[in-house]
C-alpha cells in the first residue's frame, strides 16, 4: 500500500492510504504496528485511510513505515461512511424470522440457513487466530463451532442473529454519533453560485474549482475560506470572533466559511479547495475525536482483552469437571468484553455531541476524563475575566499639572499604538474634546514597558510603575496616596513623568465580565479546590480584582512566558490544572495544562491549541463543561459496574447450569444492548 505522510513530529506520525481499505486491513494494520518495539500507541482510521503512530525511537518508526509499505489492502468491507450521510438502521425483520417463518420450514433450510449465516462469524474467528489474537471474535466463533458440532442448529440461528444485530447495532450508534457530531460543525451549503468565464452559475460546492468566483450577497452565508476580488459587503464575522457588529470587506480583504453578508455584495476567491474544504476538515477533527481516547476508555478495553482468556479458561474447567458440552458453550456465551468496548466509546461520543449542543466543544474523550478530574482552575484576568475594553476611570495631575494637559499629552504619545490601553487614552481624549497635535519627537516604544520621546525639548515617559519608577528612576511617591487609593479600586495605573519628574496618573478599568464572580462562587461549591488569577499588573492591583471576584488566590506581575511555568508547578504539586484563557500569549499555558479552554472570541492560536472552546461567548459555559466531564464518567462507571454485576450473574447461572446456551446469549446480548442505550443518554440534565 502506498502512504502519504500528513503531519510528522519526533515521536508523532501521520499517514494517508492512497487507496481505501476495510476494517479487516485496519484490524491487521493496527495489530502488526501495535507489536512493534518502541511503539507506543496506534491509530488506523479505515474512514479516512489515516494511520496515526507514536513512537519512541528511529527502530520503531523504521519498522513501522517497512510494515505499511508491505501491507497489502483487503476488500472494503462495506462503502466507507462520509460524515452527514445516512446510517443504516438496524430492523427487526431478522427476529420475525427467526420466531415465526423459521419453525415453518423445512429441517434442511433452516441447517443451510443456520450455517451460511455462521460462516462470517467464524471466518473472523479464524483471521484472528492467524493473527495470533484471542479476543471476542474467537470467543463468539468457538461458541457457535461448538454449537454445530453439537448438532444445535437452532441455537447457531439464535447465536447469529444475536452477534449479527449487535454488529449492526454497533455501526449504526457509531455512526450517527459522528454524524451528529460532525452536523454541528458543517457548514450546510450543498450549492454555490459562481462566476465562470464571466457567467453566473449555480454548482455543487464539490465542483468549485480555484478559479471559479463565488457569490455571496446580502443575507447569506460565506461558503469558503477565501478572498475578495470585487465587490464591497458588511461581513458579520462574530461566528468566527465573537464580535457583533459588521466589517467591512472589499477587494483584497480575506473571509471566512461560516460569516455572513450583512449587506452588500462580494465576489470570493476560494482559497481552501480540494484537501482543505470544509468537509475535509470535519473529516479530521473526527479523526482526532476517535483517537484523543480517555485513560479510562483504553483501561477497560485493556480489561475487556485480558477477559477473554478468563473466559475460556473457565468454560474449559466446566467440561473437564461435568463433561457438559451444553453447560461449557453457555460460559463461552457470556462475556465482558462487548459491553465493555462499547458502552465507553458511544458514552464519550455522546458527551462530546451533548457539548456541542450545550455549546461546550470537547476536542477529544481524554478531555472529557480530564474535565471530570479537575481540582484547580486557572484564569487569566484580561479578556478573560474582564471584558477586555480598558476605559479610563480617573486622570490625576501631580502638582502644577493640569488634568487636560496629562490627558492630552499621553494621547499624543499613545495615539501611534494598536493595543487596547492605547485606543482608550486616544478615545477618552477625543470624548473630551481634547486636541492633541503631534508635538513630540520620534516615538520609542518599550515592549510591555512604555514609551519614551522628546516633547518640546524635554524628555516625557508613559508607562508602567516598573518602567517609570525602576528602569527610568523616576520618584514616584508625590502620587503614593492616590496610588493606594486607587489600586484598592482595581484600576490599573499609567504613570506620565516629564524630565525626570512624576507629571500624573491615569487610571484604568478593565470592566469584568458580569458573571464572573457568580461563576467563581460556582467553582468553589463544586469542590475545585483551587481557583487562581493570573495577571500582569500588579500586587495591589491584582488584589483589588481578586477581591472583586471572591479569588483566594492570585499571581501578580505575571510576564506571558511565566504563565506555563505557574502551570507546571500546579501540575507538579499534583494538581489537576484547567486554564482558561484567550490570547495568544496564553496558548503556550493553555497547551501545558492538563485541560486548556478558551472562548469562541478568543485568539485563533488560543482556539486552536486548546482542548475545549466555550463557544456561547459566556464563562458559565465552563461550569457547563466540567459537570459534563463528571457526567460522562459517572455514566461509563455506572455502565461498567452493570456489566460486571449483570454478566457474573449469567456466569454463575451458567455454570451451575441454570442457562442454556441460547439464553446465555439472549440476556448477554440484552445487557450489552442495555448498558450502550444508557451510555448514550444525556450526562447532564434538561436546563443543567
Amino acid at each position: 500500500m502506498e502512504f502519504t505522510v500528513l503531519h510528522h513530529i519526533p515521536g508523532r506520525i501521520r499517514l494517508r492510504s492512497a487507496t481505501a481499505f476495510g476494517q479487516e486491513t485496519a484490524v491487521f494494520l493496527a495489530d502488526a504496528l501495535d507489536a512493534v518495539p518502541g511503539v507506543d500507541g496506534v491509530r488506523v482510521n479505515p474512514r479516512t485511510g489515516s494511520v496515526l503512530i507514536m513512537y519512541a525511537g528511529e527502530d520503531p518508526l523504521m519498522r513501522s513505515l517497512s510494515i505499511l509499505d508491505g501491507a497489502s489492502p483487503l476488500p472494503v468491507e462495506q462503502p466507507l461512511p462520509v460524515p452527514g450521510g445516512g446510517a443504516e438502521r438496524p430492523g427487526l425483520f431478522p427476529f420475525f424470522r427467526y420466531l415465526f417463518i423459521r419453525p415453518l420450514m423445512p429441517m434442511a433450510v433452516n441447517v443451510v440457513t443456520a450455517i451460511s449465516g455462521a460462516i462470517p462469524f467464524i471466518r473472523r474467528c479464524a483471521a484472528s487466530i492467524m493473527h495470533r489474537r484471542l479476543d471476542v471474535e474467537v470467543l463468539d466463533g468457538a461458541a457457535i463451532v461448538v454449537s454445530l458440532l453439537r448438532r444445535d442448529f437452532g441455537t447457531v440461528g439464535l447465536l447469529t442473529l444475536l452477534l449479527g444485530f449487535g454488529d449492526a447495532l454497533e455501526r449504526y450508534t457509531h455512526k450517527r454519533s459522528l454524524e451528529n457530531l460532525a452536523s454541528h460543525l458543517a457548514l450546510e451549503v450543498d450549492r454555490v453560485w459562481v462566476r465562470r468565464n464571466g457567467e453566473e452559475m449555480l454548482i455543487p460546492c464539490q465542483d468549485m474549482t480555484g478559479g471559479d468566483q463565488v457569490i455571496v450577497r446580502a443575507g447569506t452565508a460565506i461558503p469558503v475560506d477565501g478572498v475578495v476580488e470585487d465587490g464591497t459587503a458588511s461581513v458579520n464575522e462574530s461566528s468566527m470572533t465573537g464580535e457583533p457588529l459588521g466589517v467591512l470587506r472589499s477587494k483584497g480583504s480575506s473571509v471566512y466559511a461560516g460569516t455572513v453578508v450583512e449587506s452588500g455584495e462580494i465576489f470570493v476567491r476560494p482559497t481552501s479547495i480540494g484537501g482543505e474544504t470544509r468537509m475535509q476538515q470535519i473529516v479530521r477533527f473526527i479523526e482526532n475525536t476517535e483517537k484523543m481516547k480517555a485513560g479510562i476508555q483504553g483501561r477497560f478495553e485493556r480489561m475487556a482483552d485480558k477477559a477473554v482468556p478468563f473466559t475460556f479458561g473457565l468454560s474449559a474447567l466446566v467440561w473437564l469437571f461435568t463433561r457438559d458440552v451444553t453447560r461449557a458453550a453457555s460460559v463461552l456465551l457470556v462475556d465482558y468484553s462487548c459491553a465493555l468496548r462499547l458502552a465507553t466509546p458511544l458514552a464519550i461520543l455522546a458527551g462530546m455531541n451533548e457539548g456541542v449542543r450545550r455549546s461546550v466543544m470537547v476536542k477529544g474523550g481524554r478531555f472529557l476524563e480530564a474535565l471530570s478530574n479537575v481540582d484547580t482552575v486557572v484564569f487569566d484576568k484580561t479578556g478573560t475575566l474582564t471584558q477586555s475594553r480598558p476605559d479610563v476611570a480617573h486622570v490625576i495631575p501631580a502638582e502644577g499639572q493640569s488634568e487636560e494637559e496629562v490627558l492630552r499629552l499621553s494621547a499624543c504619545l499613545e495615539e501611534h499604538f494598536p493595543h487596547p490601553v492605547a485606543k482608550a487614552v486616544v478615545h477618552s481624549a477625543q470624548m473630551r474634546d481634547l486636541h492633541h497635535a503631534e508635538e513630540h519627537a520620534e516615538v520609542e516604544y518599550v515592549v510591555a514597558h512604555g514609551i519614551a520621546s522628546h516633547w518640546k525639548g524635554r524628555r516625557v515617559l508613559l508607562g508602567s510603575r516598573h518602567y517609570i519608577a525602576q528602569d527610568e528612576g523616576v520618584d514616584v511617591s508625590p502620587m503614593e496616596a492616590h496610588v493606594r487609593s486607587l489600586s484598592r479600586r482595581g484600576c490599573s495605573l499609567l504613570y506620565l513623568a516629564i524630565d525626570g519628574k512624576v507629571a500624573g496618573i491615569i487610571a484604568m478599568e478593565d470592566p469584568l465580565r458580569p458573571e464572573s464572580r457568580a461563576l467563581v462562587e460556582r467553582l468553589y461549591a463544586m469542590g475545585i479546590r483551587h481557583v487562581l488569577m493570573l495577571t500582569g499588573d500588579d500586587r495591589r492591583t491584582a488584589a483589588a480584582v481578586a477581591e472583586q471576584l471572591g479569588i483566594r488566590e492570585f499571581r501578580a506581575q505575571v510576564l506571558p512566558e511565566d504563565k506555563a511555568r505557574v502551570i507546571a508547578g500546579l501540575k507538579a504539586q499534583g494538581c489537576t490544572v484547567l486554564m482558561l484563557g484567550d490570547g495568544i500569549n496564553d496558548s503556550p499555558a493553555l497547551s501545558s495544562a492538563d485541560v486548556g479552554v478558551t472562548l469562541q472570541d478568543g485568539a485563533d492560536l488560543a482556539r486552536e491549541v486548546a482542548d475545549v472552546v466555550l463557544m456561547g461567548g459566556t464563562l458559565n459555559d465552563l461550569v457547563t463543561a466540567i459537570a459534563l466531564g463528571r457526567g460522562v464518567m459517572r455514566r461509563i462507571r455506572l455502565d461498567f459496574a452493570m456489566t460486571m454485576a449483570l454478566n457474573s450473574a449469567f456466569l454463575a447461572g451458567s455454570l451451575f447450569g441454570l442457562l442454556r446456551p441460547g439464553l446465555s446469549a439472549v440476556l448477554h446480548n440484552l445487557t450489552t444492548l442495555g448498558v450502550c442505550l444508557n451510555a448514550m443518554r444525556p450526562a447532564l440534565p434538561k436546563g443543567g
